[in-house]
């Protein structure tokens, strides 16, 4: 049995776990950050190893996962060369083509000997 409570101080929001692990109970202190990092992991794991189909069109934050680049100056690099495909619906939203992206880092791949 697990359950989940929130509690806000000086306006830092923590989450409490309650876990049962086998005969103990647990309690795990989150701030209200690592939490949701801590979900959206957890959510893309199962992703992963579900099966699910992907969005053709992803952030800018999920390209940069995908390439594994922090930068921003690097991403729009990559775009103004027509290295990957993108589309941008309005004036502020930029969406990157994840197969093209996929097809770049397959393209760059190198075999081993």
């Amino acid at each position: 049995m697990s359950s989940i409570l929130l509690e806000t101080l000086n306006s830092i929001s923590y989450f409490y776990l309650l876990a049962e692990f086998g005969s103990s109970l647990n309690v795990i202190c989150l701030e209200s950050e690592a939490f949701y990092a801590l979900v959206e992991e957890v959510v893309g794991r199962m992703k992963e190893k579900s099966n699910i189909q992907h969005d053709k069109w992803i952030s800018d934050e999920e390209a940069m996962k995908l390439l594994r680049i922090t930068s921003r100056t690097t991403l729009q690099k990559l775009r103004d060369e027509g290295t990957i495909r993108y589309s941008q619906p309005t004036r502020k939203l930029i969406l990157y083509d994840r197969d093209s992206i996929l097809q770049y880092l397959e393209a760059h791949a190198k075999d081993t000997f």
